[in-house]
């Protein structure tokens, strides 16, 4: 057997009392008031949701709050990045790791670069996807490299006679 509906105001009134004990509540406190309202005037959840806690007005999003995690590297290891970058003819970072140790031992044998052995260390510990992630706005600003062009095609390069191009005597 179905129960009756209450009546519009009458829901309005409820809304309005559970309000403030909604807001103020614990999650499990929220979760019983929320069950109760759905059962008496029959609101889908999501509904009663808004309801009880936007004052019946469409929900206002708040900007999502962006959490940084620690920094594990600093200003200088990304300075030193973009040098070896550079030098390694602007490689992804899955690559650029892959070469990384010996890029740094011909780079300081041959004076072009210095580095502090905690520098250093900090370096080659630095993953893939972190050199692609601090090299990303670099990369962003730098003029992208051209691609090769691709070699003429064989049908191009030899010419092809059609009927007109024939000037030879009639026999």
């Amino acid at each position: 057997m179905r129960r009756k509906q209450l009546k519009r105001s009458a829901k309005r009134e409820l809304v309005q009392v559970l309000r403030p004990r909604y807001r103020s509540g614990t999650k499990i406190e929220k979760a019983k008031i929320l069950d109760e309202l759905i059962v008496v005037t029959g609101f889908h959840r999501k509904h009663a949701i808004r309801l009880l806690a936007d004052q019946g007005q469409a929900a206002t999003v708040s900007p999502p709050v962006l959490v940084r995690g620690r920094k594990v590297y600093d200003e200088a290891v990304r300075e030193a990045l973009v040098v070896l970058w550079e030098a390694a003819d602007r490689i992804c970072g899955k690559r650029l790791k892959a070469i990384l140790e010996p890029l740094i031992d011909a780079m300081e044998r041959h004076g072009h670069l210095a580095l502090a052995p905690a520098l250093r260390e900090q370096l080659l510990r630095v993953s893939a996807s972190t050199i692609d992630r601090y090299l990303k706005p670099i990369r962003a600003h730098s003029s992208r490299r051209r691609k090769p062009r691709a070699k003429k095609k064989p049908s191009r390069q030899i010419p092809v006679r059609t009927f007109g191009d024939w000037a030879e005597s009639a026999p």
